[in-house]
């Protein structure tokens, strides 16, 4: 599966007892969809492409502005991960996710990495991953904070409750309004680069398998502290996808 050149780019990684052959051999497999290219899925790009994931499909249909480059680190994604790593394939998407497109773009990866600036599109992503089987990791950002999981909410847990979806966290977006964009707010260009590199981690840790993930658990980081902690949260029965009376039976929602 390696060639004697990938061997030895991914040396660090096959030394390491919980990723060694087989786990490199599996980031090499794998297909990754990354949602957005800003400043959360700039830097997940280069760590998963420097980690040797086999496909990265991108969906990006924004435009750059000057104002972007304090935490967008790439542009010209493709170009910039086959200089970073030429063994890596790079399918780009250039349209908005939409529920007509959802569907087919999530189906044909193995995990998804959002890191969407608007909730709208994180509510259908979560809800297209469920519907479409596929682990998601999700990350969002705010003037000095951000957040991290992953949802694998088609599948259960060891005691055979269903594992929480994104529902289950954030039952409903706040009020249009009461959360400003970044271009209001501010935002620090560091915080999406911690953020979005620890959205990568998660990816890897997913596909290799090894250590204790983040179903279930909120990652929370304060920048003005420089402090992490970890929510715990589990599914709630009345969450309108997954729960005992669901109401969400297809992505007509989002339509």
């Amino acid at each position: 599966m390696l060639s004697a050149e990938e061997l030895e780019r991914y040396a660090r990684h096959i030394v390491l007892h919980e990723v060694g052959g087989p786990g490199q051999a599996a980031l090499k497999r794998a297909r990754v969809l990354v949602i957005g290219a800003g400043g959360l899925g700039a830097p997940a790009l280069l760590y998963l492409a420097a980690a040797g994931v086999g496909a990265l499909g991108i969906i990006d249909d924004d435009a750059v502005a000057l104002s972007n480059l304090q935490r967008q680190v790439i542009h010209g994604a493709a170009a910039a991960i086959h200089r970073l790593n030429p063994h890596v394939k790079v399918e780009m998407h250039g349209a908005r996710l939409v529920a007509a497109n959802a569907l087919a773009l999530i189906g044909g990866y193995d995990i998804v990495a959002d890191g969407s600036d608007n909730f709208a599109t994180r509510y259908l992503v979560s809800d297209t991953c469920f519907f479409a089987k596929k682990p998601l990791v999700t990350a969002a950002v705010g003037v000095f904070d951000g957040t991290l999981t992953t949802i694998r909410a088609y599948e259960r847990n060891a005691d055979g409750t269903p594992n929480p979806t994104y529902r289950c966290l954030f039952p409903e977006p706040p009020p249009p309004g009461t959360v400003p964009a970044c271009a209001e707010a501010g935002i620090l260009g560091a915080l999406t680069g911690v953020l979005g590199s620890l959205m990568a981690l998660e990816v890897i840790r997913e596909i290799v398998g090894f250590g204790e993930g983040l179903v279930g658990r909120l990652l929370l980081f304060d920048a003005r502290a420089m402090r992490f902690e970890t929510l715990q949260y589990g599914w709630d029965p009345s969450n309108p996808l997954s729960g005992e009376h669901p109401a969400i039976k297809d992505l007509s929602l989002h339509a």
